[in-house]
């Protein structure tokens, strides 16, 4: 067993062993499983709030990523639909799975592709051509069938940048060790998020790819507002985005466990979960 799997391994114990603190009304479930209340969708080319060809709707309890009412192939209308409370210490469940074929004129590169948008811009930010919102992506990814490697849980950097092993990472995407998972099957997908220290993909119990210093700068967000993208700007809170990026997809779970809140075990409103202290959540 290598070091990196080791370690990894123990951090999943670690958390695991403070599962008993939790209850189930602890974690925020940012789907409802009936309507898309809380949520805000930005495509581009469109205006805030337009929810264009009714492709994000909410079906059989499902979150779904939809292009059957696409009468016109797909000219770069990427979509991302945003939840309406930002967070910044928290831990991120998702469900998904892929379905069906991509929409007519969608780029190859874009099949079976999704993503969570973290520490992301708010939606009413982004100028109305801009492609993808500035944030970090974690990156769902479907195989192709074809026997190649796919991993999930990639990194991708629109309009920023991240420190891995220790040096300034510029490349849009960097592959994690996940394993290639193909066809339509379910998939559930953990991320921690701690600020602008570290974060940590998580899949099957592995911590699949590690980072930390998010921040602003780069390219593959375009166009932007010149006084939202402050190259060099750290990335310690934003908003969560899901994807619509040409591929029809599922989301059965989205939930987030909050890890900021009051530290003092005399107050009860403590958590002996919260990894960041905010004093003003106390209540005694």
């Amino acid at each position: 067993m290598s070091l990196r799997s080791l370690l990894s391994g123990l951090f999943v114990v670690a958390f695991a062993s403070s599962a008993f603190a939790q209850a189930p009304g602890d974690w925020i479930q940012l789907f409802n499983g009936k309507n898309l209340d809380g949520w805000t969708i930005k495509f581009t080319k469109s205006d805030v709030g337009v929810n264009l060809n009714d492709t994000v709707r909410v079906e059989d309890g499902m979150l779904r990523i939809r292009y059957d009412r696409w009468a016109a192939p797909f000219d770069g209308e990427f979509g991302h639909i945003f939840y309406t409370q930002p967070f910044s210490y928290y831990r991120i469940v998702a469900e998904y799975r892929f379905t069906g074929s991509q929409v007519a004129g969608g780029p190859a590169w874009a099949m079976r592709n999704n993503g969570l948008m973290l520490h992301s811009q708010d939606p009413r930010t982004m100028l109305k051509d801009q492609d993808f919102p500035i944030s970090v992506e974690v990156q769902l990814l479907g195989g192709l069938g074809d026997g190649k490697p796919r991993p999930t849980l990639n990194l991708c950097t629109p309009g920023t940048h991240v420190i891995m092993n220790g040096e300034l990472k510029t490349a849009h995407c960097t592959n994690s060790t996940a394993k290639t998972y193909d066809g339509d099957q379910w998939v559930r997908v953990e991320v921690e998020v701690l600020g602008n220290e570290r974060i940590r993909h998580i899949v099957d119990g592995a911590v699949v790819l590690e980072y930390s210093k998010p921040q602003i700068g780069g390219g593959s967000a375009s166009p932007t507002d010149p006084a939202v993208k402050v190259d060099g700007t750290p990335l310690s809170a934003g908003y969560i985005a899901l994807q619509a990026e040409t591929g029809p997809t599922d989301f059965r779970k989205v939930e987030v466990l909050n890890l900021e809140g009051c530290t003092d075990p005399k107050a009860k409103t403590y958590k002996s979960y919260y990894v960041k202290s905010n004093p003003g959540a106390c209540r005694y």
